[in-house]
């Protein structure tokens, strides 16, 4: 454990080099290194455009173009930063051959920390083969292993903001959560700004170990029916879909019926997801959230209290 304010002592003299940074999650990283004083280095693809650059330009950040594919070009870019933080999102070009890239340019450039774009549920414990996206994450992870840098991951679970829509658990049209297993079985969960949050105070903090997780919060499938009944005043009910063996199989079976296509989560990706926690292996375990007390987490009832009225 570093002390309470470990980053703080560094946000001022800090550059942080973020790749990434235009998708929902690099620019909130993005806001929250700039709000604790660190220079914010926001690489983007040559020619990019699109209301995200107004906002990390809004946020502080000073925006450089670049081109992914040149190692030297990227290594122009890292001179002189003290953390290299990816936020990028894609398959294997990205995931594994872009960060590769962005991992030799991190070295020649003499930076001495990195943190990969995980932010996800602890693939380390799940067997290979269980999740494509996991899969991509643990291969370059090895590769990062390998490299003459400090590396850090950023491990939190799922975020909680899916639970609002695009995960297939809370149904709140017909007011039921729907599980795989057992009810009780502890899940993780943090918001996507919380997770930045954290990310910006790892960037700054230059005594992290190799892996941090964290879970704004640890709720069961009944933990979830009540934060539901909660926030919408309307009671929920469970729904048994089956046991994982059969979400396992039906993943497999949604894989296998659907067209190839370069979607970074098709449907049978996030069942492989929700697979993977409902066996209860990536569990994450111990956790960070204390490391920077300054972070306050936010609760599933608070996120799916969000919603608009109309849609509880």
């Amino acid at each position: 454990m570093t002390e309470p304010n470990a980053s703080a002592a560094h946000s001022e003299t800090s550059t942080i080099v973020l790749a990434g940074a235009t998708g929902d999650l690099g620019v909130r990283i993005a806001r929250h290194l700039a709000q604790r004083g660190a220079t914010v280095r926001a690489l983007v693809r040559l020619g990019k455009t699109g209301p995200a650059m107004a906002d990390l330009r809004e946020a502080g950040a000073t925006v450089v173009e670049v081109d992914f594919n040149s190692v030297t070009a990227l290594t122009r870019a890292c001179v002189g930063a003290d953390c290299v933080v990816s936020a990028l999102s894609g398959l294997r070009d990205v995931i594994v051959d872009t960060q590769k890239r962005l991992l030799d340019a991190a070295v020649a450039a003499e930076v001495p920390r990195f943190i990969p774009s995980d932010y996800c549920i602890d693939y380390t414990k799940l067997p290979v083969g269980s999740n494509r996206n996991l899969d991509l994450r643990r291969e370059f992870n090895q590769r990062l292993d390998q490299a003459p840098i400090q590396a850090t991951s950023i491990l939190n679970g799922m975020f909680t903001d899916l639970l609002t829509g695009q995960a297939p658990v809370i149904l709140f049209g017909p007011k039921r959560v729907v599980y795989w297993g057992s009810a009780d079985q502890p899940l993780d969960f943090t918001t996507t700004e919380n997770t930045a949050e954290f990310a910006a105070a790892a960037a700054l903090d230059p005594s992290t170990p190799r892996y941090l997780r964290v879970a704004g919060e640890v709720a069961s499938i009944r933990d979830l029916q009540r934060a539901a009944s909660a926030a919408t005043g309307q009671p929920f009910k469970l729904l048994w879909a089956g046991s994982v063996g059969v979400l396992g199989a039906l993943s497999k079976l949604t894989k296998a019926l659907m067209p190839a296509s370069d979607d970074v989560f098709p449907p049978w990706q996030g069942m492989q997801y929700l697979h993977n926690m409902f066996t209860g292996l990536p569990k994450l375990a111990p956790l960070d959230n204390a490391r920077y007390p300054e972070i306050r987490w936010t609760s599933v009832r608070e996120v799916l209290a969000t919603r608009p009225p109309a849609e509880k």
